[in-house]
């Protein structure tokens, strides 16, 4: 069995892979990196750098995804 990191997003655990970047979570959860806003621990994560910000276990993020309308 591969270990795996526990994390809380958006209130519920989720368990991902070592190495994981912000980006590939958002990926994996069906949303575009380029129109989401992440909390990380309770700072901003700056777009630019979700592909760069690896994750570790125990981390916290709230992941608001935007919508377009009209």
């Amino acid at each position: 069995m591969t270990a795996q990191l526990l994390l809380t997003v958006n209130g519920e655990p989720r368990r991902i892979a070592p190495g994981s970047s912000i980006a590939d979570l958002v990926t994996g959860l069906g949303l575009d990196p380029q129109k989401v806003a992440v909390e990380r621990n309770g700072e901003i994560a700056p777009r630019s750098q979700l592909a760069h910000t690896i994750l570790d276990s125990g981390d916290t993020l709230e992941i608001v995804h935007f919508v377009g309308g009209g």
